[in-house]
């Protein structure tokens, strides 16, 4: 009662032929970029000097406002008496 109906004949099974929509893109080449050891070095030594500069501007600022604090210190003390 259940059981299924096969055709008669053999039918070889359809090809599926997919187009799509929109084409693919064009993969273009990455050019090579070649960095010479002189350039990594510059990159490396500006890197150093300029942390070397940011240091010694804080140092600086922090020995001028030590100073600034002392000199204060010592005015108010001597305008007290």
């Amino acid at each position: 009662m259940f059981l299924p109906k096969y055709p008669d004949s053999p039918t070889p099974p359809s090809v599926h032929t997919h187009t799509p929509a929109d084409p693919a893109p064009v993969r273009r080449p990455v050019p090579q970029i070649s960095i010479s050891t002189g350039t990594v070095a510059t990159v490396l030594v500006g890197g150093v000097v300029l942390t070397a500069l940011l240091a010694a501007v804080a140092v600086t600022a922090i020995s001028v406002a030590i100073a600034a604090v002392v000199l204060r210190s010592m005015l108010r003390d001597q305008h007290r008496r």
